[in-house]
């Protein structure tokens, strides 16, 4: 039994559940650690390979690494939430006393095994899967869509110019510099079953099929992915294609193909949950790391805790309502 110290008596005494600690609590008990656990085991070292002190234990770091895409934390500033707060601690299974806390350069290195092994990948196929075998997820119906996130476009750096991985693309008015984030969603319950990154000028049409699993009976999608050439092989598969049809006032039927868009409207709406989830609760607005690579595997861990976090088994327990504000402890 661990040795309990002034700070964790003082946590237990709280009477008060903060919005952090409820939040830490319910995704405790909705991943599935041990099939997680069990993807990352064979590439994880069971020693030190610079010597010095051993190895923390896996789960320890997988649920640091966690905690990182939940609450939007550097490496430095993991390590000193990891030292200052007893509820992070206590989900990361660490004891001041008798467990050493990750260092900024142990989680750095946790990310680069991740990376290089293309682990994080492969932690949103097995989540996908768990909730495909719980029947949330459903291949009758899929929406895709694409979110822009942002990257630095200063030169003022090292280097003197911007990330090559990145581009520049216009929306409505307005110019963005950075990556898209592809993705295609069960139509049902909005869960995400496919995801596919691109630098920011990539034309949403090019990943459409992508996004598909060939075994839908209707796809969704905005006005982005409204060409023949996506008509003509929905029509060749036998898939109803809802894209928000384009008219103006005066126009005949107008009022009538009004109605349609709204109902097609209600149906993509479901598309801007997962966006909202990473961009609002995980507060990604911005590309972490320099290079679409390193950002992509980033993506796939936010996209599997944002499919564990929306699903609706487990999001009517009041994750929901978390806003990602969490109180200190």
């Amino acid at each position: 039994m661990k040795q309990m110290t002034f700070a964790s008596l003082d946590y237990a005494n709280k009477k008060r559940v903060t919005r952090q600690k409820k939040f830490l609590g319910e995704m405790d008990t909705v991943i599935p650690w041990v099939q997680l656990i069990a993807v990352i085991e064979p590439h994880y070292p069971k020693t030190n390979p610079r010597g010095g002190r051993p190895t923390l234990p896996l789960e320890a770091m997988l649920r640091v690494y966690f905690m990182q895409q939940w609450f939007a934390l550097s490496d430095p500033a993991m390590e000193d939430e990891l030292h200052e707060s007893e509820s992070m601690r206590r989900f990361a299974g660490l004891s001041l006393i008798d467990d050493a806390i990750p260092s900024d350069t142990s989680i750095l290195r946790f990310l680069h095994l991740l990376e290089k092994h293309r682990l994080t990948e492969t932690i949103g196929t097995e989540v996908r899967q768990l909730l495909k075998s719980r029947g949330l997820i459903l291949r009758t119906g899929t929406i895709v869509d694409a979110t822009i996130i942002n990257a630095p476009s200063s030169t003022k750096n090292a280097d003197g110019q911007r990330d090559p991985d990145m581009t520049q693309t216009k929306k409505g008015q307005q110019w963005y510099f950075g990556m898209k984030a592809h993705i295609g969603i069960d139509a049902e319950l909005g869960l995400v079953h496919t995801v596919v990154t691109s630098t920011a000028s990539v034309n949403d049409k090019c990943r459409f099929d992508d996004l598909l699993h060939s075994e839908e009976t209707a796809v969704w999608a905005d006005r982005g992915c409204d060409y023949p050439d996506i008509h003509g092989h929905c029509a060749e598969r036998g898939q109803f294609l809802g894209i928000a049809l384009r008219k103006t006032p005066g126009e005949p039927r107008w009022q009538v193909d009004r109605q349609i868009n709204h109902l097609i409207s209600k149906v993509r709406a479901r598309v801007e949950h997962p966006f909202r989830i990473i961009k609002r609760q995980f507060g990604v607005t911005k590309v972490r790391y320099c290079g679409l690579e390193k950002n992509t595997a980033q993506i796939h861990s936010l996209l599997a805790l944002a499919n564990l976090h929306g699903a609706p088994a487990v999001g009517a327990g009041g994750m929901n309502k978390w806003k990602g504000n969490a109180e200190p402890d």
